[in-house]
């Protein structure tokens, strides 16, 4: 029987395209080896030049679009003998196991979806241009690093060496020309922070009083001094300097919101799985295990039932 491929010529958008893929994935995967993850993906950008675990293809075609002079999928099984009926019979049969594996990979298309039903958003775009840096070489030949982990390993030692940006900066030029074949290593201190900014794991500045009375937000976001004890939001400037120059808080509270850290924690196929644990393998023997065990934890889901129904 011949596979229907019409939807390789659908909108990406359409219901019929996001079908077709799941079915080209369902069928390239009943042709690859038991212990290989890996497929050619044949989005428009890779062209079946690169092999991908299964959600990423997924996320390629969704994105990039699949490449419409792939006509015979070669690469992923078609040309092989597979007319007999004993062969359509594994076919159905795998299909329940294609589904579910599916949807232990990744949630992450209907997480994105949820906000934006046709297409994903920026901070998602940023993120998986990101994964795809993981996956590059710091050089040809390189396996200990990728572009990403060896700008996110600099910071860290900028971090925890309280390294100023100055002394950081000749550090990175320093690298640059010494490994000229490491192309896109960053020279600048902001280079590296805007190279790994996309991860969406920033913080928020919030002035705060220089007595603990308020932090400067909400309805005290525009004060110029605190409400409570009257004291100035800004430091007073020295003498010799501009008095036009940049104000100075007291304090600064850095917020690390909480949202986009667990859309992170969803949007990985590994972690995905350890954040719905508690409510689909946790051990349920009665036994205070986890949180989740609490009095604290029933007694809440038991007020907000539709939230305690979703794993997530």
């Amino acid at each position: 029987m011949p596979i229907d491929k019409s939807w390789m010529q659908s909108g990406r958008s359409s219901e019929d395209y996001f079908a077709g893929v799941e079915s080209f994935l369902n069928y390239a995967y009943n042709h690859v080896k038991p212990d290989d993850s890996k497929i050619f993906c044949p989005c428009s950008k890779c062209s079946n030049r690169y092999r991908h675990l299964r959600y990423e293809v997924h996320k390629h075609l969704l994105y990039n679009g699949i490449k419409l002079t792939y006509t015979t999928w070669y690469l992923h099984g078609e040309g092989e003998d597979e007319a007999s009926d004993e062969s359509d019979e594994s076919d159905s049969d795998n299909d329940g196991h294609d589904v579910a594996s599916m949807e232990q990979d990744d949630d992450m298309h209907g997480l994105i979806e949820e906000g934006c039903p046709q297409d994903p958003n920026g901070d998602a775009h940023k993120f998986y241009k990101l994964l795809e840096e993981a996956e590059q070489p710091l050089y040809a030949g390189c396996e200990s690093y990728s572009n990403l982990s060896f700008a996110v390993n600099l910071m860290h030692i900028k971090g925890i060496g309280t390294m100023s940006n100055k002394a950081f900066g000749m550090l990175l030029t320093l690298l640059k020309n010494a490994f000229p074949f490491c192309e896109k290593l960053p020279t600048t201190t902001n280079g590296a922070k805007k190279f790994i900014s996309d991860l969406g794991l920033h913080y928020d500045k919030i002035d705060a009083c220089n007595n603990d009375c308020i932090i400067y937000y909400k309805e005290h976001a525009n004060a110029t001094q605190c409400p409570t004890c009257k004291l100035s939001r800004w430091k007073r400037q020295g003498k010799g300097r501009k008095k036009k120059g940049k104000r100075v808080p007291w304090k600064v509270l850095r917020y690390f919101p909480l949202t986009p850290r667990l859309q992170r924690l969803f949007m990985s196929s590994k972690t995905a799985v350890d954040m719905r644990w508690h409510f689909k393998d946790r051990v349920k023997d009665g036994v205070l295990r986890h949180p989740v065990d609490s009095e604290a934890w029933k007694s809440f889901n038991q007020i907000h039932e539709s939230f305690g129904m979703e794993p997530r």
